[in-house]
């Protein structure tokens, strides 16, 4: 139990079942998928919710039933009442967070971004703060200040909101003078609730990126657990579920099984050590290049590095340096030439870099 992490739940609850009410086809906020979310993260010591409860009766009882402790703030007028448990609930995290030290993560459940400055206060308190919001309310400014945010509507146990019926509009006759009503517009007919899946391409360029540079800091092997932590930093709202699979280690197969990366024993079990392939499709790649430059510099003559990756891509369309951890063409070229397989120097009369095959 001493390795867990003590978790203390703020919930701005006013913020979070209306936002489920506006932008979820009026369904009702469920507090069980976001307490089996922070199960999953460690041991809940504190949960706190701030509403005025007078707007919120039914909810009030689910809330009790789950022991988490109702802050009831009295009701004002307008912007006054969501101001006051917004400062009731910010004073109460920060109090909480120098009167109990064991407490090392802090959830605020919230999409306002009047939040941000106590995320960014928490943590430099040296708190990891989890955000929890409605994809739809949520503002822009607060995931990036979290160390990790979940969007409520992607947890497990949210049930999809009914797609709203299209209410039939009364039908007039056509007068002469009158023009026949518009065609509806197209809409997306997938089922409510499908998203369109998300680019693994995409997902295998920022693994790979990330998996590099934690190898060029030096700082000791890259684990499963730290690739992880690192990718939550870049994108908190970043989850493997998105791109349709059930653990992050499953990822790491399927990208494994790719070439992508490359997975060895790590220092404990279930903790993989992450490394980018040092041979393979690195040096199929380095050769590719050194084929295209000796085709256009045919003589010996330079080829300017503009206008040379859509070259490589004529010969091999699905070519991308990101693939293989580099984070531009130019990067690319660079390890090329440092591993011998062709020359690369700047031209100031050319004003740009010039490559050549080695003889």
């Amino acid at each position: 139990m001493d390795q867990e992490d003590r978790i203390a739940l703020f919930l701005d609850y006013e913020n979070l079942a209306l936002g489920a009410r506006d932008h979820r086809g009026g369904a009702d906020f469920d507090f069980r998928p976001i307490a089996d979310a922070l199960a999953e993260r460690g041991r809940v010591v504190v949960r706190r919710a701030y509403a005025d409860w007078s707007y919120f009766d039914e909810d009030r009882r689910m809330l009790t039933r789950s022991h988490v402790e109702l802050i009831e703030i009295p009701q004002r007028m307008g912007a006054s009442r969501k101001n006051a448990a917004d400062i009731k609930m910010a004073v109460d995290a920060i109090e909480l967070a120098f009167e109990r030290d064991y407490i090392s993560t802090f959830v605020i459940c919230s999409g306002d971004s009047d939040f941000t400055p106590l995320v960014h206060k928490l943590r430099e308190l040296n708190k990891r703060v989890i955000g929890v919001g409605v994809e739809g309310s949520t503002s822009a400014l607060l995931p990036p200040a979290c160390d990790e945010f979940l969007y409520y509507d992607r947890l497990e146990g949210v049930d999809i909101p009914p797609p709203r019926s299209q209410q039939a509009r009364p039908t007039r006759p056509v007068g002469a003078n009158q023009r026949p009503p518009e065609p509806e517009p197209e809409v997306d007919r997938r089922p409510a609730g499908e998203e369109p899946g998300r680019d693994v391409d995409t997902l295998a360029v920022l693994v790979a990126q990330t998996v590099a540079g934690l190898q060029g800091s030096a700082n000791g092997e890259v684990t499963a657990s730290r690739l992880k932590r690192t990718l939550l930093r870049k994108d908190p709202t970043f989850s493997e579920s998105d791109y349709g699979f059930r653990t992050f280690s499953e990822l790491l197969r399927h990208l494994a099984e790719r070439t992508v990366v490359e997975l060895a024993e790590g220092p404990a079990k279930g903790d993989p050590e992450v490394s980018l392939p040092e041979h393979g499709d690195r040096e199929v790649a380095f050769g590719l290049l050194r084929g295209v430059v000796a085709d256009l510099g045919s003589g010996g003559n330079p080829v300017a590095l503009s206008g040379l990756k859509n070259q490589v891509r004529r010969a091999r369309p699905d070519f991308s340096e990101k693939k293989l951890g580099y984070r531009s063409f130019l990067q690319f070229c660079k390890a090329a030439a440092t591993a011998g397989v062709l020359d690369l120097r700047w031209s100031p009369e050319a004003d740009d870099y010039l490559l050549t095959t080695q003889s």
